[in-house]
């Protein structure tokens, strides 16, 4: 895909069903496969959204894998101008956490997202909107079940359940800290399944999220806070 059709793919589209139409296009455009290149920033992105107003604020945390150690952050204020609708959440925060990322100093080698990627209805959730994008590898990983039949994994950290649809496995649940809740683990981009379930793991030693989604959250609630 050529730069000015990732240009195209970023905007907004004009309603529900040209919005459909887009997911279900750039959907083949995903691949399920494991770079060559090494993984060592990883930027964790967030949207938080004011619930007194129209206003979100988008987050973008950069981390250093081998120590989690925040390398670069970014924020951004704005309103969301496409409305929520169930399955489309990409074209209601894409465009703010696109922003979020153009600001940060430090080009991370992979996105962790707040979200889906192929566990979605069109195989096309907001990790796999953002990595095509971008051209870069993505994950999704989300706090609540998604509206597919799933299994709890063991109790135990690392134990792991396929989430499947029509017969393929677009994702798993995840348990991160012994006896928490599981996160929902996803594919978006550039990436293989073995591989962001082990990430996730690896990225969330003491807590049941990842550090990067945690840090961008904390980021992005602090700064919600401060403006109350």
């Amino acid at each position: 895909m050529s730069d000015q059709s990732r240009a195209a793919y970023a905007r907004l589209p004009r309603d529900e069903a040209e919005a459909v139409a887009m997911q279900t296009e750039l959907a083949g455009c995903v691949v399920v496969a494991d770079d060559d290149n090494p993984i060592e920033t990883i930027a964790g992105l967030d949207i938080a959204y004011d619930k007194d107003s129209d206003t979100a604020i988008a987050t973008a945390v950069v981390l250093r894998r081998g120590d989690l150690e925040v390398l670069d952050e970014s924020i951004v204020h704005g309103t969301s101008d496409f409305p929520y609708v169930p399955g489309l959440l990409a074209f209601r925060e894409l465009p703010l956490l696109l922003k979020a990322i153009e600001a940060l100093s430090v080009t991370p080698d992979l996105y962790v997202c707040d979200g889906y990627g192929l566990t979605h209805p069109r195989r096309f959730g907001l990790a796999c909107h953002l990595g095509v994008v971008l051209d870069a590898p993505a994950i999704g990983v989300a706090k609540n079940p998604p509206h597919l039949p799933w299994d709890a994994p063991g109790p135990e950290r690392g134990a792991w359940t396929a989430i499947t649809a029509s017969g393929e496995t677009v994702g798993c649940s995840l348990r991160t800290q012994d006896g928490v809740k599981p996160v929902f683990v996803s594919v978006g981009h550039r990436r293989t399944l073995t591989s962001a379930r082990e990430l996730v793991l690896e990225l969330a030693p003491a807590y049941r999220l990842p550090e990067p989604i945690r840090a961008a959250d904390q980021l992005g609630r602090r700064r919600l806070a401060a403006t109350e």
